[in-house]
């Protein structure tokens, strides 16, 4: 059963499509990311590009997509690239395999490096110091005249 869709979503399906076959792997994520939310309509040009004779890049970005759909097509995501790890092509299946497992084993959170760890006791502030002026000549006192020289 084929929905009706208006002109704006075309547009904006046929512009997420054109990104997804960039060759430049951020904006091809971003538009794989941007598809997983549109539901049955993301999911088909998403199958289409993972399944396509397409570059590796491509695939990834599918693969990224489809790992990142929500709700009721996350389970249908989970089929196609069940699907994808059977698949002829070497590099679609080794893009579905890993998809697979960062969907089922979440990446741990990136370690930050470790703060100092303070004594308990504040620290004493430092003076500001005075700074040595050698190369200006001393400044005169207001009224006082220069001394004439020759």
């Amino acid at each position: 059963m084929e929905r009706e869709r208006d002109a704006a979503t075309i547009e904006l399906l046929k512009n997420l499509r054109a990104k997804l076959f960039s060759e430049n792997i951020s904006t091809a994520r971003v538009a794989g990311y941007n598809l997983s939310w549109l539901q049955e309509d993301g999911l088909t040009i998403l199958k289409e590009a993972l399944f396509g004779d397409y570059s590796k890049t491509v695939k990834k970005a599918a693969a990224y997509g489809l790992r990142n759909m929500k709700g009721r097509m996350k389970k249908l995501a989970v089929e196609v690239l069940e699907q994808g790890q059977k698949n002829s092509d070497n590099t679609t299946r080794e893009t579905c395999a890993k998809s697979l497992y960062l969907m089922q084993h979440k990446p741990a959170p990136k370690k930050f490096a470790p703060r100092r760890k303070s004594s308990g006791k504040p620290k004493p502030r430092q003076s500001i110091k005075e700074i040595p002026n050698h190369n200006r000549k001393p400044q005169q006192l207001r009224g006082q005249k220069r001394p004439f020289n020759r």
